[in-house]
C-alpha cells in the first residue's frame, strides 16, 4: 500500500467534494422549495462558465468583475424563466415543469454549441496552477482548496439566509405548505422566482470554479447534472447542508475507488456508494423534506 498515494487520494477526494457540493446546492435548493427537479441545472451552470469566460476577455481577465456581471445577467435570466415559464405550469403537476426544464436544457446546449463550437474551454486563473501545500505525502492545488473553501462559505451563507431572515422564513413557509403560506400572505410564485435567482447565483459560482479547475464543453452540463443528482441524493434532497456531506462522500468514493481498483472504476465506485447509502437511508442522509 502506497501511504502517500492513499493520503493524496483522501485529501483530494474531500476537496473535490467541495466542488461537487457547490455544483449540487442549487439543484437541491430548487427541489427543496418547489419540489422541482431542474433538468436544466447543469447546462445553466455551463452557460455561466461561458459567460464568465466572455466577460473576462472583455474586462481584461478580471475574473471577479466577470463573475459579478454574470451573476447579474443570470439572476435576470433565472427570474424571467421562472416567472414566465416554470411558474405557469408548476401547479399542473411535476411533469409539465420537468418537461419545461428539459426543453430549456436542450436549447442552452445547442445554442452554446452553435456559438462556441465543440472545443474545450477553460477559465484562466493564477490560482489554478498554484500549489498551496506540497509535502512528501500530500499536495494541494490552489484551485481545489479554493473550491472547498468557497463551497463551505456559500453553504453557510445559504443556511443563514434560510434560517435567520424574513425571506428565509417565507421560503421555508412556501416549502412546508403552499396553501398555508398563501393564507398568511406569502406570494409563493414570487418566492419561487426569488429562489431561482438564488440558485442562479450558486450556478455562477459553480461555473467559475468548474471552469477554473477543469476544461468544459457546451455539452458538459449533462455530466455535472449527474454529479449534482448524486450529491443531493446522498445528502438528502432539499438539504443545503446535506449537499456538502454528499459532495465529500461522492468525492471520497471516487478517489478511493480509483486508488483501490484503478482510474477506470472512479465514477463506478462513486455511484456504488450512492446506491448503498440509498439502500440504508432512501431519503438521503440529511433529508429535511416536508413539502405537502
Amino acid at each position: 500500500m502506497d501511504l502517500a498515494l492513499l493520503t493524496q487520494s483522501i485529501v483530494t477526494g474531500i476537496l473535490l467534494g467541495g466542488l461537487y457540493a457547490i455544483v449540487g446546492v442549487g439543484l437541491s435548493l430548487i427541489f427543496g422549495i418547489m419540489g422541482l427537479t431542474n433538468i436544466a441545472h447543469g447546462n445553466l451552470m455551463i452557460l455561466c462558465s461561458f459567460l464568465i469566460m466572455v466577460f473576462a476577455s472583455v474586462f481584461s481577465n478580471n475574473i471577479l468583475l466577470a463573475l459579478i456581471f454574470t451573476i447579474v445577467v443570470m439572476m435576470v435570466v433565472g427570474f424571467l424563466l421562472q416567472n414566465f415559464l416554470v411558474n405557469k405550469v408548476i401547479d399542473k403537476g411535476a411533469e409539465p415543469a420537468l418537461l419545461v426544464t428539459f426543453g430549456l436544457s436542450i436549447i442552452i446546449q445547442n445554442a452554446l454549441t452553435l456559438k462556441f463550437g465543440a472545443d474545450a474551454r477553460s477559465i484562466d486563473s493564477a490560482v489554478a496552477n498554484m500549489n498551496v501545500v506540497a509535502t512528501k505525502y500530500v499536495s494541494i492545488s490552489g484551485a481545489y482548496l479554493l473550491n472547498f473553501v468557497v463551497a463551505v462559505i456559500v453553504i453557510l451563507a445559504l443556511t443563514m439566509l434560510i434560517k435567520h431572515t424574513y425571506l428565509g422564513r417565507a421560503i421555508r413557509a412556501a416549502s412546508d405548505n403552499v396553501r398555508a403560506a398563501e393564507l398568511m400572505g406569502v406570494h409563493t410564485k414570487l418566492i419561487y422566482s426569488v429562489t431561482m435567482c438564488i440558485a442562479m447565483v450558486t450556478a455562477c459560482i459553480a461555473g467559475l470554479l468548474v471552469g477554473n479547475t477543469f476544461v468544459f464543453y457546451p455539452y458538459s452540463g449533462t455530466q455535472y447534472l449527474i454529479i449534482a443528482f448524486g450529491v443531493v441524493v446522498i445528502g438528502g434532497m432539499g438539504s443545503i447542508g446535506g449537499t456538502l456531506l454528499g459532495g465529500v462522500i461522492l468525492g471520497l468514493a471516487q478517489l478511493l475507488g480509483s486508488y483501490f481498483f484503478g482510474t477506470g472504476y472512479q465514477i463506478f465506485a462513486g455511484y456504488i456508494v450512492m446506491l448503498i447509502l440509498l439502500t440504508v437511508k432512501p431519503a438521503g442522509l440529511l433529508s429535511n423534506m416536508k413539502r405537502k
